[in-house]
């Protein structure tokens, strides 16, 4: 997805922000004050969920004073929300938006409370994610975070930002890929510095949105997941119940943002609560990579063995194939007769199947060729289909005897996690448009 950056004056400064889609409704993403738009986009399942985002509103991304691509942040004394309020309105008169839905999470929670609240005339809707009025506790609000948690929570998120354990805090759902850890590492590294991340979390703990609940009169919707550690659903519920007519969608698992996991039941709920109107019925969807092989010189080998020894040599391949896609964590969808068809949430642990599939194989006699690509596919009752189960098919019959093969879209997946790929140049697949970068595994 390839964005313009702009930027919004506000005196000296530039606040930098990016707009997608051309709905009639304008919505401003804020995911929390941390955030970088041309990094972000970097990875699949964020393209995927901010592009269903933009098919029914233009959408407002832009990155807070002090972070991403912006000025750094003011060193007044000013209250942070006011200095919110001031950003944001700067970026909607630069986008000649006059009124906006605003999408807020984390610590921005609060502060849209106060947009919301104070500049009614430019709030057509607020969806609050995973955020609270209010992040440490009160004697009126014992669901806070107690005061002997919060500085060291403050000093933990300083000590481990711009590192892979995080992930561990925030996108536990993703945690166990390596590709995706290293990913978000540098995701929050260009976001911000450490010392900035410390200074934007004493900041949230001075917010008390509380007395503005009653004041927002723009319809809300509350989203909040039902496991998330950091930010508990009691926070929530909390604001689904003091702001009027509110409505509250307790989402499952244990994610912080919403992209990652489970994301296309929050895009429906959201879909459903700005437009009036839920999605159209579509065959499911998801990310996933997607891997082919085949056995080189099938027929041949069946005319020499015969049907009897053929079928148990197809048997033998077939319990490998199972055993490697269940060890790798992958899903065996089908047999395709001298070969299969499985599909992974990792590209690492695909091509790693792969890799150990082959090698066992060899060691029957069995000499395969294999093809591997992530993109989106359809699940149609047990069964794949899809562009993206195309595409994997047509590279696995590039690929040549012995050889794994993968499209420059797992190559980028996988860069930095050992596997080593050599450049095959770029091939016509039959039947798919352009042409397409092929990779092979080194020694597989």
């Amino acid at each position: 997805m390839q964005l313009e950056t702009r930027y919004a004056r506000l005196g000296r400064d530039r606040i930098a922000y990016q707009t997608l889609g051309e709905g009639p409704l304008v919505l401003v993403n804020a995911p929390g004050s941390f955030s970088h738009a041309d990094v972000v986009f970097e990875d699949p399942a964020a393209v995927l969920y901010y592009r269903r985002l933009a098919s029914f509103a233009t959408v407002i991304h832009f990155d807070r004073r002090g972070t991403g691509g912006s000025d750094p942040a003011p060193s007044d004394a000013r209250p942070p929300w006011e200095r919110y309020v001031e950003e944001l309105t700067a970026v909607l008169d630069a986008a000649s938006a006059e009124r906006a839905a605003i999408l807020a999470m984390f610590d921005v929670g609060p502060l849209a409370i106060w947009f919301a609240a104070t500049a009614p005339q430019r709030t057509a809707a607020l969806i609050l994610a995973n955020t609270s009025a209010r992040h440490l506790a009160a004697d009126d609000y014992p669901i806070g975070i107690p005061p002997e948690v919060a500085e060291p929570l403050r000093a933990a998120m300083e000590e481990h930002w711009g590192t892979e354990e995080l992930v561990r805090w925030l996108v536990p759902s993703r945690a166990d890929d390596e590709r995706f850890r290293r990913w978000h590492a540098k995701l929050q590294r260009t976001i911000t510095s450490p010392q900035t991340v410390q200074a934007f979390i004493h900041d949230s703990y001075t917010v008390d949105a509380r007395p503005l609940l009653p004041r927002v009169k723009a319809p809300t919707l509350v989203l909040h997941r039902r496991q998330f550690q950091l930010v508990p659903i009691a926070h929530g519920r909390y604001l689904a119940e003091h702001i009027a007519g509110a409505r509250l969608v307790e989402l499952p698992g244990t994610d912080g943002p919403l992209v990652w996991e489970t994301p296309e039941l929050a895009l429906d709920a959201i879909q459903e609560f700005l437009t009036g109107a839920r999605r159209a019925a579509t065959p499911d969807q998801m990310l996933a990579t997607v891997l082919f092989t085949d056995i080189v010189g099938s027929t041949q080998q069946a005319g020499q063995l015969g049907d009897r020894r053929w079928r148990e040599l197809l048997e033998l391949h077939d319990q490998a194939a199972r055993r490697w896609v269940e060890a790798f964590r992958g899903r065996l969808v089908k047999s395709t007769g001298d070969g299969i068809l499985a599909i992974f949430d990792s590209p690492v642990r695909a091509i790693r199947c792969a890799a150990a599939l082959a090698e066992d194989l060899r060691g029957l006699g069995i000499q395969i060729r294999a093809g591997l690509h992530t993109g989106e596919i359809e699940l149609r009752d047990g069964d794949v289909g899809g562009i993206g189960v195309h595409i994997a098919a047509r590279v696995m019959a590039a690929a040549g005897p012995g050889e794994i093969l993968v499209s420059r879209t797992v190559h980028d997946l996988v860069t930095g996690s050992g596997i080593a790929l050599q450049d095959r140049g770029t091939h016509r697949l039959k039947g798919i448009q352009g042409d397409w970068q092929l990779l092979a595994l080194a020694d597989p």
